[in-house]
């Protein structure tokens, strides 16, 4: 059955791999963390059908680049690599690996969430049940200039101008102390440069923040995950430049993650996505599918959009959160979301009850390779 719907997925025109002349980019939150350093290698070694299930549906994409979030990190980078097997098993090879250790998990000694208690996941710098839960990584078809990564995670939260810190009853939430070692990233804040077959680089800036929720009156969440998403209006427009030192990126990026936030429904601050989403220096493809369409929550045009199935009891309905947002100079040529409708033999490939390779779906936009010489056109006539 998973051979059939692979064949039946990849000859769907909306998915169809692309073309030679362009680069398909790929955010999926996979969901493969696991509640212990290693114990995913482990999985991925023994036939883990979850993993089984999101590799082949990576597969029938045929990524140039894809970005995993919700994947648990080791130094060797050895569950990785062990997940490119799996995928490279069915037909695409991503022999580029990449990743960085992420907040989640890396733990303080300081009481950040006001529980009263020390080193629990939530006094970690972004939650996590040990170090490297909850990582993000990417494979990749095209090198990665590991040299001139910029890793933003070290970021305080404190120093991001405009910032909005929690308080209750007129003082910081939960304790001065905490608000001075808090970081901003909840997971990470990555731009990393790939090579593209003609010279150029394509700048990738790469997040997840922390949902909006699973907090108090005070918002804690609600206000780092709205800053977590402002980080890159602010950083494409220079405003982190003189204050902090960090310059915009020089050439075209694109903004691959998962914001926790949907800007017309949901919990958060939704203003903040939105803002992002209409940011001159990119461009919203808005990626849409069958699947949402037909299974969504809400009026159909928002719901055609959505990224992740959050459709069980007790979840809040499914929501646009998953984004890849390319570079206003960018040529797209195609977007989607890999969101078979629940009739179609495609919906194999989604696991068990639609669910069992992840409550996310891939999301995945087409661009155009530059031709001629190593350059981008800038859209106010310059290049860049």
């Amino acid at each position: 059955m998973h051979r059939l719907a692979l064949l039946v997925f990849s000859a769907l025109a909306a998915c169809l791999p692309a073309a030679a002349d362009s680069l398909r980019l790929m955010v999926y939150t996979v969901e493969l963390d696991r509640r212990g350093p290693g114990l995913l290698l482990r999985d991925i070694q023994r036939g883990d059908p979850q993993a089984a299930a999101a590799a082949r549906l990576v597969a029938s994409l045929a990524p140039d680049v894809l970005v995993l979030l919700r994947f648990d990190y080791d130094a060797q980078l050895l569950a990785l690599g062990a997940f490119a097997d799996l995928i490279s098993a069915e037909g695409t090879d991503l022999k580029h690996l990449f990743s960085l250790r992420p907040n989640s998990g890396l733990m303080t000694d300081v009481d950040l969430d006001g529980d009263g208690r020390l080193r629990g996941p939530r006094d970690a710098q972004g939650y996590g049940l040990f170090s490297g839960h909850n990582g993000m990584a990417i494979l990749s078809r095209l090198p990665i200039d590991t040299a001139a990564v910029r890793d933003f995670s070290a970021l305080r939260w404190a120093d991001l101008p405009g910032a909005e810190l929690p308080a209750m009853n007129a003082k910081p939430f939960p304790s001065a102390a905490a608000q001075s070692a808090q970081r901003l990233s909840s997971t990470g804040h990555w731009e990393v440069p790939l090579l593209l077959p003609g010279g150029e680089r394509l700048n990738l800036l790469i997040y997840h923040a922390t949902p909006p929720v699973f907090d108090g009156p005070e918002d804690r969440n609600g206000l780092r995950n709205r800053d977590e998403t402002r980080f890159w209006s602010l950083l494409l427009d220079g405003a982190l430049d003189t204050p902090l030192g960090l310059p915009p990126p020089t050439g075209p990026v694109v903004v691959m993650g998962n914001s926790n936030l949907d800007p017309a429904g949901g919990d958060g601050r939704r203003a903040a996505m939105a803002e992002l989403l209409a940011h001159p220096g990119l461009q919203d493809p808005r990626p849409t599918s069958p699947g949402a369409a037909a299974g969504g929550f809400r009026e159909p045009e928002l719901a055609a959009a959505d990224t992740v199935a959050w459709d069980a009891e007790g979840e809040p309905g499914n929501l646009r959160v998953d984004y890849v947002l390319p570079d206003a100079r960018l040529t797209v040529t195609g977007a989607g979301v890999a969101w078979p409708a629940p009739d179609d033999p495609a919906a194999a490939l989604l696991g068990e009850d639609g669910r069992g390779a992840s409550r996310h779906r891939p999301v995945w936009v087409d661009i155009a390779l530059p031709q001629g010489p190593p350059r981008f056109l800038d859209p106010s006539g310059g290049s860049g």
